[in-house]
């Protein structure tokens, strides 16, 4: 009994010092993430631009028919479709770098002599858009300007503003977060050094809203702009970083 008393006051005793050991090494760790998580730090924010010419652009016409009957309206959309395409051709764009949608069909309502609308309808006017993509931005600007030309041959026909893009811009926001970031530490480097200190590790970063605008603007928003109107565009990225300062 005495030898087995003994042995369980050893054993005791070993617990109660390596639970000490145990504590002991987690307050000193503890101690030592609170000295690390202490220091002082410095917030900066870093920039990247870059002015870019639009590589795709796309364009849309839309041509329309009127009628009192439907059948004859669409007989009407047909030959508009074919002149449309037509002059198109002659503009080096074939049909097969064409996207012609669906032909949506309008009823038009006789009116009252106040302009109320009656269950009466007197016309229906048939409405197509054609679409192209293409990566000869210019042409595709010219077409944008002179399609209406179509005007002219009796077409009913609107051309709306080019859509102006880059391709690779997923790429290039992944360089320019990383130029961005790289500014960053740079000014806080300079920042600390008028103070007599020195940059640490990154301690945390956070990315701010692409901006994509028009060559030249000062246009920005806290949701991001993303400019389709212009051929020459400003991509601007922004990163907000903390250094620990040593």
């Amino acid at each position: 009994m005495n030898g087995s008393g003994r042995f369980d006051t050893r054993v005791m005793a070993a617990v109660v010092m390596a639970l000490g050991i145990i504590t002991a090494s987690w307050i000193a760790a503890g101690a030592a993430r609170h000295f690390v998580d202490s220091r002082a730090t410095i917030t900066v924010t870093g920039s990247a631009k870059q002015t870019l010419r639009s590589d795709r652009a796309l364009w849309r016409g839309v041509y329309s028919a009127q009628s009192p009957q439907l059948a004859a309206a669409y007989a009407e959309l047909e030959v508009t479709r074919r002149t449309v395409l037509a002059y198109l051709a002659t503009q080096g764009f074939a049909d097969s770098a064409l996207t012609v949608s669906q032909v949506m069909t309008m009823p038009l309502n006789e009116r009252t002599p106040s302009g109320m609308p009656t269950e009466r309808i007197e016309a229906y006017r048939l409405v197509q858009t054609v679409e192209i993509r293409s990566g000869d931005v210019a042409r595709i600007g010219t077409l944008a300007r002179e399609s209406t030309e179509l005007l002219k041959q009796g077409v009913r026909f609107e051309s709306n503003a080019p859509e102006f893009g880059v391709s690779n811009l997923a790429d290039l926001k992944k360089q320019m977060l990383a130029a961005a970031t790289k500014d960053a530490r740079a000014r806080a480097e300079e920042m600390a050094k008028n103070a007599g200190s020195k940059i640490g590790r990154l301690r945390g970063a956070r990315m701010g809203v692409f901006q994509v605008t028009p060559a030249g603007s000062t246009e920005v928003s806290d949701y991001g702009v993303n400019d389709t109107s212009s051929l020459e565009k400003d991509i601007t990225a922004v990163v907000s970083a903390t250094f620990e300062l040593r």
